[in-house]
């Protein structure tokens, strides 16, 4: 069984958002996204796809659809299958999102 401690993988890059793959199978992956202040996922969307963003760590502006709202620690929402989604680091400390989707694009 692979078990992972979070705090043991989280890595910040400056040039871009750093994506850190947890678990990746054929039909699911989970990766860990870690953004410095002012890094962002540009909005983009998965035709049959769902996208799940749990905060760990810091505040993020979150866009699923036509809707964007902060979401900060504990807080999760889900990106269904074709809903333009991304988030931004729009804050000066750094944001560190769990993200699940499947199935695997």
């Amino acid at each position: 069984m692979k078990v992972v401690k979070l705090t043991d993988i989280v890595e910040f890059s400056p040039e871009k958002l750093k994506k850190i793959s947890l678990f990746d199978t054929d039909n699911f992956f989970c990766d860990i996204y870690c953004l410095e202040p002012g890094q962002s996922q540009k909005i983009h969307s998965h035709g049959d796809s769902d996208k799940v963003y749990l905060v760990l760590k810091g505040r993020g502006m979150v866009t699923v659809g036509i809707e964007e709202k902060e979401l900060g620690p504990d807080e999760i929402t889900i990106a269904p299958a074709g809903e333009d989604h991304g988030v931004i680091n729009h804050t000066q400390d750094k944001l560190v999102i769990l993200v699940f989707m499947a199935p695997k694009p």
